[in-house]
């Protein structure tokens, strides 16, 4: 395993092995550095300069430079959506896709300057704590904070989030010199609230393990708290039982910067004024290592590749976060814009804008139901059922009256909207009283204008006799 370490007084970043020592790459960068992250593995890392953020290869070449990130602040890798996310002085919360290149989403959180950022490591989303006091969190396909809490009375100094409970507790520190427990299920108010050991106001540093325990770095010493002391309720600011504590060896490490465990081990790193410093904190790493998530502490140059190939193939999009991962393969709700059809001989459920303009003012109770057409089969059938069929027959042709619109009646303009190509015997019987009626009609005619006189077979040259 690899520690990244970043400073930025001397303007510069170097690669260590935590296990040993060793200085595996370092490079001057002329400028400051504020954060370094590590991408999909230990081969590419992204560094967040006093401009831009750039991303350099394990031999410390430039192979990126993210313009997009102005002025970055914070660093924040998701590895399962290959998610690089960054906030920096102006306040804007961004996301880009590693594997594509394409700014993902980009959020104006409105609160100045952020300089806390962490994620949960089981839905992916974002805690921010900003200089108000207030923590929030976020995820890409919201353009505004999921969750909003006010936090503590001064800036917030460190937030991170307990990875062996699913994400359910998160701990944060201020300014103000106090040290909170959250429950992330309700967000009713803190769980246990305690003053920092060192006394007085100062940045104070947070860190969770893998099996739950909290480290909390301030003045000269970093303090090591265990459950369930510290997530069990309680009405008093009283300082919970310590399980560990570890002076620094002088005032000249002072401030500590950082905190970070090491996965899979009893390690904690502590980085101060004077570099970096590891310690033994037993029960604190995981002793089961998931092969399954690509963890091999053997993995080759071909391992890798492979690895990283899946890890693309099952690359997560960014719409799937949420605070509640449980919703993916459950069953959508029924839509409230959803209605039974009358229309069709089966009911089934379409959606409301896909409804036929009747049935919409129909659904709605916009329609005018005197409209409404009855065909002659309707009639008839009506005349054998003895259901009042001539005052339906008076109340049909009334209505048909009604929507005369100088082009033809109702009956016509049904007849126009049949396809030709349908043998429909309603259709055929209806255009076969037309055309009686028709015929009947040019008999009356003609018997008013020739009287009973028989017709007369004209030729093509009878117009020419005199």
């Amino acid at each position: 395993m690899e520690v990244l370490t970043g400073f930025g007084s001397d303007r510069s970043y170097c690669i260590l092995r935590h296990l040993t020592g060793a200085v595996h790459s370092e490079l001057q960068l002329g400028e400051t550095c504020r954060d370094v992250v590590f991408l999909q593995d230990h081969s590419f890392y992204a560094v967040a300069q006093q401009k831009y953020a750039f991303i350099y290869d394990r031999d410390g070449v430039e192979i990126h430079k993210l313009k997009a990130h102005i002025s970055p602040l914070r660093l924040e890798f998701l590895p399962y959506h290959w998610l690089l996310a960054s906030v920096g002085s102006a306040g804007y919360l961004k996301y880009q896709d590693t594997s594509t290149g394409q700014l993902v989403a980009e959020h104006r959180t409105a609160l100045g300057a952020c300089s806390v950022l962490t994620q949960n490591p089981h839905n992916a989303v974002l805690y921010l704590g900003h200089q108000n006091g207030c923590v929030t969190l976020w995820t890409p396909n919201l353009p505004h904070p999921a969750v909003k809490v006010l936090a503590h009375l001064g800036p917030v100094s460190s937030v991170s989030v307990d990875p062996s409970e699913g994400g359910r507790y998160m701990a944060t520190s201020g300014k103000d010199g106090s040290v909170k427990v959250w429950d992330c299920r309700n967000w009713k108010g803190a769980v246990r609230e305690w003053n920092l050991r060192s006394g007085g106001e100062g940045d104070a540093e947070v860190e969770w393990s893998q099996k739950g325990i909290l480290a909390v770095g301030s003045g000269g010493s970093v303090n090591m708290y265990t459950s369930p002391s510290i997530k069990t309720p309680h009405t008093s600011s009283s300082q919970p039982p310590l399980y560990l504590t570890h002076p620094l060896p002088s005032t000249s490490h002072r401030p500590i910067t950082s905190l970070r465990f090491a996965p899979f081990q009893d390690v904690l790193t502590i980085g101060h004024a004077q570099g970096t410093s590891s310690i033994l904190v037993p029960g604190a790493g995981d002793g089961g290592m998931d092969t399954s998530e690509g963890l091999d502490i053997y993995e080759g140059v071909k391992g890798r590749r492979e690895r990283e190939v899946r890890g693309l193939l099952d690359k997560i999009q960014p719409d799937m976060i949420a605070l509640d991962s449980e919703f993916v393969g459950s069953l959508a709700p029924p839509s409230k814009l959803t209605t039974n059809s009358s229309g069709s001989s089966r009911a089934t459920e379409i959606p409301f804008s896909r409804l036929p303009r009747a049935e919409r003012l129909r659904v709605s109770g916009k329609a005018d139901l005197t409209e409404e057409v009855y065909s002659d089969a309707e009639s008839l059938e009506g005349d054998e059922n003895g259901n009042g069929g001539p005052k339906r027959k008076e109340d049909r042709e009334e209505r048909e009256k009604r929507k005369m619109r100088g082009k033809g009646k109702s009956m016509k303009r049904y007849l126009r909207k049949q396809r030709k190509n349908v043998i429909d015997p309603a259709a055929v019987a209806i255009r076969a009283k037309l055309e009686k009626q028709k015929a009947e009609r040019k008999a009356e005619i003609r018997k008013v204008k020739y009287g009973n006189k028989p017709e007369e077979k004209s030729a093509a040259l009878d117009r020419f006799k005199r």
